[in-house]
């Protein structure tokens, strides 16, 4: 398990009344419903913060590596991820799909920069080796 030496942020949330709750952040910027997956509730599900949350920092990580490799980013950088809730032996599963568009970007560097990304992002890291998790260059 890799440990954290300096502490770069720490987001808190308060959460009642699980997948049919709501959740809250420290700071008030972040204030939602939450609804079962499939429900005609009105809120988010977890899958879909997962979802948002994993497609932002990867973003992220593409741009980092693409400052090593010296390339830039297109404005319309995009990471479309769906993130599958199921059931399989033993209960209840995860599984995701990075789609990702690069337009502009020759189809090597983009990969390159991908996998990268993959390696430093850390939701890829924390989910490695724990979900399936299938990156598409689109």
């Amino acid at each position: 398990m890799s440990k954290i030496d300096t502490v770069l942020y720490t987001g808190r949330t308060y959460t009642t009344g699980g997948r049919e709750g709501e959740s809250r952040s420290s700071d008030n910027r972040l204030d939602i419903k939450l609804s079962t997956p499939g429900s005609a509730g009105t809120g988010t599900n977890p899958e879909q913060l997962l979802a948002a949350g994993w497609s932002a920092c990867f973003i992220g990580a593409m741009g980092h590596a693409a400052r090593t490799l010296n390339v830039r980013l297109p404005a319309d950088v995009a990471v479309a991820t769906e993130v599958d809730l199921g059931t399989g032996e033993g209960g209840y599963f995860i599984q995701a799909r990075l789609n990702v568009s690069l337009p502009g970007i020759e189809r090597s560097v983009a990969q390159s920069l991908i996998e990268a990304a993959h390696q430093t992002c850390p939701y890829s890291k924390a989910t490695r080796g724990n979900i399936d998790v299938a990156i598409t260059l689109i």
